[in-house]
């Protein structure tokens, strides 16, 4: 797995095509081979990115964090 940090934008999760999103409500089985999630904290539809990032001004570098594909990331601990 592999997280993109865009620059000015959102974090872009490659999932391989299916990853397992858990949060307080429950789990999610999203079947898409990116996912990309909300770093501005403008979303209105957190934690994934809804393209706010464009208008509120946000500004953050770019980077990139690669994983073992055995890895699980459950938010529902952080």
């Amino acid at each position: 797995m592999k997280l993109e940090f865009k620059e000015n934008g959102p974090i872009v999760i490659e999932t391989g095509g299916r990853c397992v999103f858990r949060d307080a409500q429950g789990e999610r089985v999203i079947e898409k081979p990116r996912v990309s999630l909300c770093r501005c904290g403008g979303s209105a539809n957190k934690p994934f990115c809804d393209s706010t990032h464009k208008t509120n001004g946000f500004v953050a570098p770019a980077a990139v964090i690669e994983f073992d594909e055995d890895l699980v990331l459950d938010v529902s601990r952080l």
